[in-house]
């Protein structure tokens, strides 16, 4: 799991004194809304890296055509008992076989991190009072006992497999 520090992150927003431009600038590493993507994806060039924020209720599907394209979609958990963040990774990663980056916004905290992690997500931006070290230690407390349910990086589960 990659820890993403705002400050010295390569993606950013384009946006304007009165919020998102509804027809953003054509530049690498950009950044968009939904709305902002949809304004200029046909005429996206294929050199130019692009991040999509999706909101958490947001119909995945949105993506599905546009998935190829993309190098980023971050998704955002409003508050950590909302989980369908969780069901848009996996099914970015599992139906539509996105290659890029998932990365969780928002209420992300370090009990999350396993999930996140089996869902599809690699990269986050942890909540302010989220310790990094601890978010570190939490993705490893499964990994030697493995998951009865298979994930988006294993397809079998490990039921019956010899601790």
């Amino acid at each position: 799991m990659k820890f993403i520090d705002t400050h010295h992150d390569q993606w950013h927003t384009v946006g304007g004194e009165d919020g998102p431009q509804s027809h953003p600038p054509i530049k690498s590493n950009s950044l968009l809304t939904l709305g902002q993507w949809h304004a200029v994806r046909e005429n996206w060039p294929a050199d130019k890296a692009v991040g999509v924020i999706l909101p958490n209720d947001a119909d995945i599907e949105v993506l599905e055509a546009d998935a190829a394209k993309l190098a980023l979609v971050v998704l955002n958990f409003p508050k950590w008992t909302d989980g369908r963040a969780y069901s848009q990774a996996h099914i970015l990663r599992s139906r539509y076989r996105f290659a890029g980056e998932i990365r969780a916004t928002g209420d992300a905290l370090v009990d999350m991190m396993p999930l996140m992690a089996r869902t599809g997500f690699d990269a986050v931006v942890l909540r302010g009072d989220q310790d990094r070290d601890a978010a570190e230690r939490a993705l490893g407390f499964f990994a030697a006992r493995g998951h009865y349910q298979g994930d988006v990086q294993a397809t079998q589960p490990v039921f019956g497999r010899a601790a």
